[in-house]
């Protein structure tokens, strides 16, 4: 029996390895094969199908050798076969282990003295202020970045949308869903984007998703950047398609990977974001263009963070860029950021959208996109046609507070020309206790944690928009100075 476990777990990260795992033997150490977190759950997920059992998560950090995971996977046999009953986890959700995992982090966290920092309350709109408890406080919490959100203008065309349309669209795009609106918002964000065609859905999140998940099959493969969006990542295994990340913006990388790859595969997609929302850094978009070009690949640019944002007009990574649309097969944003609403879209080649609007699942089997919001995106977009300096005005403070903080020494990381700068501390307590010295100084701004991001890579996360003044910025990097001065000086360096 060993020697089958052994050679099922060689064969199972050969599968996931691909070209990193050739040579390998079963002291080999599957850590250092370059996978990252989630290839390592592929692996131990096909197992646990395999031989239809459940690691238990306490071995997960422990295992490093594919030995070792046939060890712990002969352990789990053993135990399951004497078993007379089937054990809690397996079927009562109070006991899973999932659940167990996250009640010990909120037990860890309490055991400090601090309290749950998400979920916190938000009383108001989150333009340059919110209001959290009672409390006004300078807002660095929200992806509101033009200040369309709240903006008079932005909520009557909501209103009026509600009086005419009601709350819902009441039926898929694909039947009954569709109003005036949504087809004005496409034609729009189209024009907007410098593209053919769009397509709006509910969710950001979901556009990914589904798109992603309907292109892509068996046989394909999608490579993207190791800091893409949990949207992204978990589109790519929706779609069944084989994947693969590269190392932050590591073009040289991406290119040795679809060297070793691209014959092996039918479609393969290379997948960005525009700007990075952990990080504030961006993609060099001409490069992948020429690397799509020389490996014949479709390339998907994810503007969630870099539309309303880039570029002197906020088009984007085109605009900023300079660039042709068409050499990106797939364009991807959100309304909820910088455009004031709700959903997603995608903006492309007209062939293209028309496909998935036919097809696309979560297209034709899911409710159009409430009236109301794709009303407050539309003139969210008109205004910023009419309007194109809040997007200069934005670009102004951001850089500002950027500079003010590097001036006293703040670790921003590689935070460069975005509304989107870091605090690296390295220490998810400190990220934890400094949220919280910041609230009661008058400032809010959320931590990023382990495991949301590694533990040396533990942050507060400003988030700039174009309604915030340059004294609010001063208060705002005055206030964290003197605080992570009380945490420990040495995150202030000379």
């Amino acid at each position: 029996m060993a020697d089958t476990v052994v050679d099922a777990v060689i064969a199972n990260v050969k599968e996931v390895a691909k070209e990193r795992a050739i040579s390998i033997t079963a002291e080999t150490n599957v850590l250092e094969l370059g996978l990252d977190s989630v290839e390592r759950m592929d692996i131990i997920s096909q197992l646990e199908q395999s031989f239809s059992i459940r690691v238990p998560d306490s071995l997960l950090p422990e295992i490093e050798t594919c030995q070792e995971i046939a060890d712990a996977i002969e352990e789990v046999l053993e135990q399951q076969g004497n078993a007379t009953d089937t054990p809690l986890e397996y079927y009562d959700l109070e006991h899973l282990p999932e659940w167990k995992q996250l009640q010990q982090m909120i037990n860890t966290v309490e055991a400090t003295g601090e309290s749950n920092p998400f979920f916190a309350v938000h009383e108001s709109a989150s333009t340059n202020k919110t209001t959290v408890a009672g409390k006004e406080l300078i807002n660095f919490s929200g992806f509101n970045y033009l200040g369309m959100s709240g903006n008079p203008e932005v909520t009557a065309a909501a209103k009026s949308a509600l009086d005419a349309y009601g709350t819902s669209a009441s039926a898929s795009r694909l039947v009954a869903g569709t109003r005036p609106v949504h087809v004005e918002l496409e034609n729009i964000l189209a024009d907007f984007t410098r593209n053919e065609a769009a397509a709006t859905f509910v969710s950001g999140y979901m556009t990914n998703n589904i798109v992603i998940g309907h292109l892509m099959g068996p046989g394909d493969l999608i490579v993207h950047d190791e800091l893409a969006h949990n949207s992204i990542v978990m589109g790519s295994i929706l779609s069944g398609a084989e994947r693969r990340a590269f190392p932050h913006n590591n073009i040289d990388a991406l290119n040795d990977i679809l060297s070793n790859l691209r014959g092996q595969y039918r479609k393969v997609l290379i997948v960005v974001e525009g700007v990075y929302s952990m990080d504030g850094d961006f993609s060099d978009v001409p490069a992948l263009i020429e690397i799509k070009h020389r490996h014949q690949t479709l390339l998907m640019v994810d503007e969630a963070h870099s539309i309303g944002t880039m570029g002197v007009n906020g088009r984007g990574m085109a605009e900023h860029y300079g660039i042709d649309t068409v050499d990106v097969d797939i364009w991807m944003g959100t309304l909820g950021k910088a455009l004031g609403a709700g959903g997603g879209y995608i903006a492309g080649r007209s062939h293209f959208i028309q496909y998935m609007k036919h097809t696309c699942p979560g297209m034709i089997f899911s409710i159009g996109l409430s009236p109301c919001s794709a009303e407050a995106a539309l003139k969210s977009v008109q205004l910023l046609l009419e309007q194109p300096d809040r997007v200069a005005t934005l670009q102004s403070r951001a850089a500002f507070f950027l500079t003010l903080l590097k001036q006293r020494g703040v670790n921003t990381g590689d935070s460069n020309g975005t509304p989107i700068v870091p605090v690296i501390l390295g220490n998810s307590l400190h990220a934890i206790q400094s949220s919280r010295m910041m609230h009661e100084r008058g400032v809010s701004v959320q931590p990023i944690l382990h495991p949301a991001v590694a533990e040396e890579s533990a942050r507060l996360r400003f988030f700039l928009n174009a309604l915030h003044t340059n004294e609010e910025l001063s208060v705002a990097a005055k206030e964290l100075v003197a605080v992570l001065k009380e945490l420990d000086p040495a995150y202030l360096q000379p």
